[in-house]
């Protein structure tokens, strides 16, 4: 049996292809998707800014995915920060996400939509 392989270039062009793109849902929910390359920093290593948001009918944010900002507020003097920037929004909470490629993200991102619409 073959082994399949995915190409990580090909996961990225379509993560890229999808931004700007609106998706409507059931009940009133709607998804938008931005991605763009940028130069890699330590907070964005892979080189990706993106925000994936579900909103409902009302326009508010349900859950997003995005890299846009340092994900925890500071507390204290001796809180442990964390390097990358990659975060969920959920349920008024946020939660760190481990980026492993744009595959991934995606399909992530879908399956805690399918858990709200």
């Amino acid at each position: 049996m073959k082994e399949k392989h995915y190409d990580a270039d090909y996961e990225l062009q379509t993560l890229l292809e999808l931004n700007g793109f609106v998706f409507y849902t059931k009940k009133g929910y709607w998804v938008k998707f931005e991605a763009c390359t940028v130069k890699p920093t330590k907070n964005i290593p892979h080189g990706i800014k993106y925000s994936l948001t579900l909103h409902d009918k009302d326009n508010r944010r349900i859950v997003g995915y995005d890299n846009a900002h340092d994900c925890l507020p500071k507390r204290g003097r001796y809180r442990t920060k964390k390097v990358k920037w990659d975060h969920i929004h959920k349920r008024n909470r946020i939660y760190y996400y481990e980026f492993d490629c744009a595959c991934q993200l995606i399909s992530d991102f879908w399956e805690t939509v399918d858990d709200f619409v």
